[in-house]
């Protein structure tokens, strides 16, 4: 078990192995596989060290910053999005007038005479 207390010491200082497994290209089975093997030697660890700062830059490089958000504002085309308001607008108006018809008052129903027939 000593074995087993080293490598979680050593992952702990390692902290790039966890995008590893959570990525699933790895399991720590076969990290504890490598260390019980050849240890920390820098050699065998460098293929899967990623230095932090790359890590953070990918992450700044797929985020949509502000930079973006405004060119994408300035691309957009306000006449087709008035446009779609609009319609959406018309859409929600015959909806409305669709649910208003139920609260029409309709005139109140009264029974035809029984001694009446066909106008007399």
């Amino acid at each position: 078990m000593d074995k087993m207390v080293e490598f979680k010491a050593f992952v702990k200082g390692k902290p790039e192995l966890i995008s590893y497994v959570r990525s699933g290209e790895m399991s720590w089975q076969k990290f504890y596989e490598i260390y019980d093997l050849y240890g920390d030697q820098p050699e065998v660890w460098s293929s899967y060290q990623k230095s932090v700062s790359q890590e953070n830059k990918e992450k700044v490089a797929t985020s949509f910053g502000l930079g973006e958000f405004l060119g994408w504002l300035k691309t957009m085309d306000l006449d087709s999005v008035q446009n779609g308001i609009n319609s959406m607008q018309r859409v929600l108006g015959v909806l409305q007038d669709f649910g208003n018809k139920d609260n029409i008052e309709k005139p109140e129903y009264t029974p035809r005479p029984l001694y009446k027939h066909f106008e007399d």
